[in-house]
């Protein structure tokens, strides 16, 4: 077993239930595991069983990765330490948003109760994008059930137990029955099997976007697949790459949350939404996580 640590520092009032309960989703812990302050979770580290630990402390994160391999070491804790901080938000300057907006007559109540709020990204961009299109059009807990019988259909498992979320390759070599068997539709397994083989193949670069995403260029690639919308392609940019201007009018519970907010009688239209969301910009998805969490 190979190890890599790290540690980062965190911001004052760090709200680290925020990322806790994100990865708290699937109440059986198949592929992660919270237990006070800590998180464990399985992922494939260049293609490696792994189990990455994040530690939540005041003003600090202590991070390790536990590998079952001897990976290529070069840049390791640095690549760990980068993968960490975007899963933490660390890269998200919220404190700009909530500077511009504090004052706003309606979200002024709810910026002050939710300060702090960092959108939780996925470990990988493709973990994210598997993700947003296992949850295309049905409910939070439907689309819990259908990872975790995906996750473990494709069978890496760490030696803590855990079993690991699979990268693309893994993803790539199943076939249509696998996905069925896990409870994808027909339309979503031949969508997540070809991002999957495109990932692998290099044709869409996803790792090497991580840091510094060309936002353009992702919305293009992703367009191209077949059964993937402005939805998918919105929430993979924040979840996958932290980016928060990708417009969630589409987003049900987002539309709902705004009838809330503006005291509407009747049901939000998409359009709707998406004129009121775009004064907002560059802040859209960010503004989107913020009317997520309201109570």
């Amino acid at each position: 077993m190979t190890t890599l640590c790290c540690n980062i520092a965190l911001p004052a009032r760090f709200r680290q239930h925020d990322i806790l309960d994100f990865h708290r989703r699937d109440p059986l812990m198949l592929s992660e595991r919270i237990t006070d302050n800590l998180l464990q979770k399985g992922l494939l580290w260049q293609g490696m069983p792994a189990c990455l630990e994040l530690r939540l402390l005041a003003g600090q994160a202590e991070v390790s990765l536990q590998i079952d391999g001897t990976p290529d070491r070069d840049h390791g804790d640095t690549a760990l330490m980068r993968m960490a901080r975007r899963m933490l938000g660390l890269t998200q300057n919220v404190e700009a948003f909530e500077a511009q907006h504090g004052e706003h007559a309606l979200l002024a109540p709810l910026l002050a109760a939710q300060r702090g709020l960092r959108v939780p990204v996925a470990a990988t961009p493709f973990e994210a994008l598997s993700w947003a299109i296992t949850g295309q059009q049905i409910s939070v807990s439907a689309a819990v059930s259908i990872r975790r019988r995906l996750i473990a259909r494709a069978g890496s498992r760490h030696s803590s137990g855990l079993y690991c979320h699979p990268d693309a390759a893994q993803l790539a070599v199943l076939d249509e029955q696998d996905l069925q068997q896990a409870g994808f539709s027909r339309g979503k397994t031949r969508t997540l099997l070809e991002i999957s083989r495109r990932v692998a193949e290099q044709q869409l670069p996803l790792d090497d976007w991580a840091d510094a995403p060309p936002v353009d260029e992702i919305r293009a690639a992703l367009a191209q697949a077949w059964g993937i919308g402005p939805w998918t392609i919105n929430y993979t940019l924040l979840r996958g790459f932290a980016h928060l201007d990708g417009s969630l009018h589409g987003d049900v519970a987002v539309r709902r949350k705004l009838e809330q907010l503006l005291g509407l009688p009747d049901k939000m239209t998409e359009a709707a939404a998406a004129r009121w969301l775009a004064p907002f910009s560059p802040w859209r998805a960010l503004l989107a996580a913020h009317l997520w969490a309201m109570a």
